[in-house]
């Protein structure tokens, strides 16, 4: 998007006004494997710890894994690292939302993928009023 816009979105990650004044005196606290940066300080109306995600890229919450949005929802008190057991070997990485691009998930009459639904079995009667 270029250096000019950086100041005034949000939408194409932290502008400089969060990453300067908004984090100030906020500790860092970890970083997934996506890149995003969690950060925790001060307290909320409740007197929980409040919690922030900075993006790595555009700002989609879905790029959140499922271990930091367990954090920053307070499900859990500490990092995952510390928190959460080992990942096992069977687990599949997180996807964010893929809704919108090629790897979207379309059924198979879907009109991306030729738009040839499967022939009726027979089974089907249509209802009538008088039936």
């Amino acid at each position: 998007m270029g250096i000019n816009l950086n100041p005034f979105t949000w939408w194409n990650g932290a502008s400089w006004g969060t990453m300067l004044y908004g984090l100030r005196g906020k500790a860092r606290v970890g970083e997934d494997e996506l890149g995003n940066v969690y950060y925790e300080g001060g307290t909320d109306t409740a007197g929980n710890p409040r919690r922030w995600v900075i993006y790595q890229g555009s700002n989609d919450a879905s790029r959140v894994p499922p271990d930091w949005f367990s954090w920053l929802h307070h499900q859990i008190d500490d990092v995952p690292s510390k928190a959460l057991p080992p990942i096992r070997p069977w687990q599949k990485p997180a996807l964010p939302n893929l809704t919108g691009t090629p790897l979207a998930y379309r059924p198979s009459g879907a009109l991306e993928k030729g738009g040839v639904r499967a022939a009726a079995t027979g089974d089907y009667e249509a209802w009538t009023p008088e039936g």
